[in-house]
């Protein structure tokens, strides 16, 4: 599904990816865990094309996406869901939705954006009832489903998903991530950015550690949750 090849990136004189290789493959949870400032957030943006790679490639099933403007990997099958969540504040939930098919209403498709719609007011049915709602007054676990949901509507093959636990108390990104899980199994590829590690290791088939811009780990699930250095610095407890 997607293939990123020795990608670097910079911040000015500063290198933040230093030659990174990842993939993913169709159907699976990948998680990337690693410090604050190890590289997490800028990967899932040069993948996307908020970042343009300083060198390296970017591949969604076989074909080449780097530099490319974030506008047409959204309309090529990749979605991001930011840190933070970004929601429109001052904009209803149903616009939000709305805004998150832009490219398909422009392409003619809004029977089947409805359609969506209604589907994940299924999800979430709290998001049916403040459908009206601005959306900058909805709880921190409203608006990460709203933000989860507005990045489905796009019809992603591939969705990025950044720090979906921050701010959220504890059972809130446990919700979060069983839903995850529950878009896996009905085919959704996902690639997982998360600072709590033992939740994305409980939910991913494989993953990947890194720290100061370089993967010093990756394995499947099982792998790394026997690596004795991995549950020590970033899980102090068992993934269940």
């Amino acid at each position: 599904m997607l293939e990123v090849r020795d990608l670097h990136v910079h911040y000015g004189h500063v290198e933040a990816l230093k030659g990174i290789s990842i993939n993913v493959k169709d159907g699976e949870i990948v998680v990337v865990i690693g410090p604050n400032g190890a590289g997490k957030s800028t990967t899932l943006k040069a993948i996307i094309g908020l970042l343009s790679p300083s060198s390296g490639q970017v591949f969604l099933q076989g074909r080449e996406i780097t530099r490319q403007k974030a506008y047409n990997v959204v309309k090529m099958g990749i979605s991001l869901v930011p840190e933070g969540r970004q929601v429109f504040p001052d904009l209803s939930v149903y616009d939000n939705l709305l805004l998150g098919a832009f490219h398909r209403l422009r392409d003619g498709r809004r029977e089947d954006v409805v359609k969506d719609i209604e589907r994940f007011f299924n999800l979430f049915p709290i998001l049916r009832e403040r459908k009206e709602q601005a959306a900058g007054t909805l709880s921190g676990g409203e608006q990460q489903m709203l933000a989860l949901a507005r990045g489905l509507m796009a019809s992603p093959k591939l969705v990025l998903m950044d720090e979906p636990s921050l701010g959220l108390a504890p059972k809130v990104a446990r919700n979060i991530f069983d839903t995850l899980k529950l878009l896996n199994n009905e085919k959704i590829t996902v690639l997982l950015v998360e600072q709590l590690a033992w939740m994305g290791l409980a939910i991913c088939h494989r993953g990947y550690v890194l720290e100061k811009g370089q993967i010093l780990v990756e394995g499947d699930r099982e792998t790394l949750l026997a690596d004795s250095k991995v549950i020590e610095a970033y899980v102090g407890k068992k993934a269940t």
